[in-house]
């Protein structure tokens, strides 16, 4: 259980991770001092509680802290090797843990030990990063702060950092915090809510000077042509380019994508400067890690159409790979020239793209990877602005850049991060997903790995459905009906925008009616050919324009029936549609395969329970035909199989799954029955 000391600090991360004004995302860490009781000895024992490696401030909880024995942690300034082998110092923190420790400790765990306060921010802040990165930032601290505040020159995170921060609170009693050169923020105090309190001033003080002091225009003069372009015309252009990007994005490793268009991020690639601080890159630790050193900016204006971008990027793409490439072999030859050998390159591709007039473009190993990375250049971006008004953004040197990028450390922690699920990096459309099939299709994909767009004629269901399935990062829920072109598109360019791409498109939207030939009139017909065939032509087509455009393959799928080769009684329209669909998934199989696209159907029988169709009227319908009670529908079906097992939603979005993985990644145009066995329904 928590301390008193322990639940003030996770209650003041909370507060300071909720306001990105004050650090970022898994940037920064907070710390406390205390005593508690040795289970042992069963005597007091001082402890210091400190955010663990990898966390997040504004979710913090116990088990994200570290604990350590104060006394030992200190002792280990005893055995420090020096700057040279200081990364060894990480692995002397297991002789340090209190029981088993709680989380890893981080690397800035040495700093807020050897710090002599009881409590310790340090903080990513835009406004204290745009002075710690300012050229002449040590004269702008004494000047904003009065000498309340420190200046730290650059100095790597770990154990000689927080000797070097120790040493300065040391030596300057009245100080109550520092600003790290080209990095971040410290603060310090004797009680939490004084340094909160603390952090905040410094945060605050920074920012208010900025505004006060700032240049009006810190990017320069506007540039004739690069201007934001209007919303839905921008975001119509995003939709149309983000397939070309996720492409080159996705060159060494399929990647999933994030888009950004706040006036920040557009207002910076309308001013002049843009090109010049775009190559300068980003300067926290924090943010390069996650952005890369520097972005891909389209050197185009707002004026150029999609054509000419896409016409442009392979050029821009060979650059930027060559630029990277040459980076990594500059920073791997001074590592090897100091007897290192680094990890190996982890990738030429940008994980940022930036497009004047429509916005940026962010990539990672999953939604929230690259979410966050565009949460971090805009963070950047935010940095160079406040850098320029007072005076030059002066990041910090490539080399040292390099240094944390392709940091040993790092690469352990990345090691350590748990294997990719069967889809990671995958994107769903499930059509007709708020229920039954397409609903249960959608809770196995994403629970495989894959981020899933619900699609649904009733948008509460769909956002509901996908809240089920977790955080917008997972699924979100989109409002379509099939039958309309243009809602269609809309749903597609939704999913595009949402997780920069698509991979997966399984056309499930479907209703039936059940009648006889003289009872089915031609709205009867229309109704379900519109849904089943037609609107399955429609999601395909706008799907597969998507799924070519980014080279990465992909799966279309198609939820047909056994009725698409079985004659059955009183069922004319819906078994024709179903036939029809059946035959699609031959059609595109065979038109598709060059772009290494599968197209597979499966034909499900008698999916009574959880299914929207049955529960619509065609159970009760069926179950007269049938001669049985609605409720005993499913084992009416059941018993006519060859296995004598009921079919449920479930067994059908197993087959999708399968369909989807590399196991049967060279199937396409195949028709899987998920029937329990029909043998009149056999396809040979």
């Amino acid at each position: 259980m928590a301390t008193d000391a322990a639940k003030e600090l996770i209650a003041r991360s909370n507060r300071l991770g909720a306001d990105p004004r004050n650090t970022n995302y898994a940037g920064g860490n907070t710390s406390a001092k205390g005593t508690d009781i040795d289970p042992v000895t069963g005597e007091p024992v001082e402890l210091i509680w400190v955010k663990g490696s990898g966390g997040d401030l504004g979710t913090l909880t116990e088990s994200g802290l570290a604990v350590l024995r104060l006394d030992r942690a200190r002792a280990l300034v005893n055995v420090y090797p020096g700057v040279e082998r200081e990364d060894e110092m990480v692995a002397a923190y297991d002789y340090t843990l209190h029981g088993r420790g709680g989380a890893a400790p981080s690397i800035d765990t040495t700093m807020h030990c050897l710090v002599d306060a009881a409590h310790v921010d340090h903080l990513h802040p835009d406004s204290g990063i745009a002075i710690a990165a300012a050229a002449d930032g040590e004269a702008l601290t004494a000047e904003i702060f009065g000498g309340r505040v420190a200046w730290v020159p650059w100095v790597r995170p770990g154990f000689q950092l927080g000797l070097d921060i120790a040493r300065i609170k040391a030596e300057n009693p009245g100080v109550i915090g520092a600003i790290l050169g080209g990095h971040g923020i410290t603060a310090w105090a004797d009680t939490s809510d004084e340094v909160e309190a603390n952090s905040l001033w410094i945060i605050n003080t920074a920012a208010r000077y900025i505004e006060e002091h700032g240049k009006p225009d810190p990017f320069g003069a506007a540039l004739p042509g690069y201007e934001p372009l209007p919303e839905a015309e921008r975001r119509a252009k995003a939709a149309a380019l983000v397939p070309h990007l996720r492409a080159i994005a996705s060159h060494d490793r399929p990647q999933v994508g994030h888009f950004i268009d706040t006036d920040a991020v557009l207002d910076f690639l309308a001013r002049e400067k843009h090109p010049q601080l775009a190559e300068l890159g980003t300067s926290c630790p924090d943010h390069f890690l996650r952005t890369k050193v520097k972005p891909l900016v389209v050197d185009l204006p707002s004026t150029a159409s999609v054509e000419e971008i896409v016409d442009r990027l392979p050029a821009l793409h060979e650059a930027y790979r060559a630029d990277y490439t040459a980076y990594y072999e500059r920073g791997a030859a001074a590592a090897r020239a100091q007897g290192e050998e680094p990890p190996a390159i982890r990738g030429a591709d940008p994980a940022i793209v930036l497009v004047p007039g429509v916005g940026m473009f962010s990539f990672g190993a999953d939604k929230q990877t690259a979410r966050v990375a565009g949460e971090f250049f805009l963070n950047a971006i935010n940095v160079m602005r406040g850098a320029e008004a007072l005076s030059t953004y002066a990041p910090i040197e490539e080399s040292e850049k390099f240094r944390i990028e392709y940091w040993a450390l790092e690469e352990a922690k990345l090691q350590r991060r748990p294997k990719p699920k069967p889809l990671a990096t995958r994107i769903a459309l499930v059509t007709g997903a708020a229920s039954g099939i397409g609903k249960a299709t959608a809770t196995r994909l994403a629970a495989e790995g894959a981020c899933v767009v619900i699609a649904d004629l009733d948008l509460e269901k769909a956002q509901a459905a996908a809240a089920e399935l977790g955080s917008a990062d997972i699924a979100v829920g989109v409002q379509v009906d099939v039958t309309d072109e243009d809602q269609v598109q809309a749903a597609v360019d939704a999913a595009l925008l949402a997780f920069g791409g698509l991979d997966i498109v399984v056309n499930n939207a479907g209703l039936s009616l059940s009648k006889s030939l003289l009872e089915t009139t031609v709205a009867d017909w229309d109704l379900q050919h519109n849904v089943m065939a037609k609107g399955s032509f429609l999601v395909s087509r706008a799907s597969a324009k998507a799924l070519i455009d980014q080279k990465l393959g992909g799966d279309i799928i198609y939820i047909s029936s056994k009725n698409s080769v079985f004659a059955g009684p009183n069922n004319i329209a819906y078994s024709a549609t179903k036939a029809d669909q059946a035959h699609q998934v031959r059609l595109l199989a065979a038109e598709l395969g060059e772009h290494g696209v599968k197209v597979n159907g499966i034909n499900p029988d008698g999916v009574v329970r959880g299914s929207g169709i049955f529960a619509g009227g065609w159970g009760a319908k069926r179950a007269a035909v049938y001669g049985v009670p609605e409720e005993k529908l499913g084992e009416y079906y059941a018993q006519r199989t060859l296995l004598k097992r009921e079919v449920l939603p479930e067994h059908v979005a197993n087959a999708v799954f399968v369909l989807c993985t590399g196991d049967l990644d060279h199937t396409t145009g195949l028709h899987i029955p998920v029937d329990a066995g029909v043998a009149a329904a056999f396809l040979r």
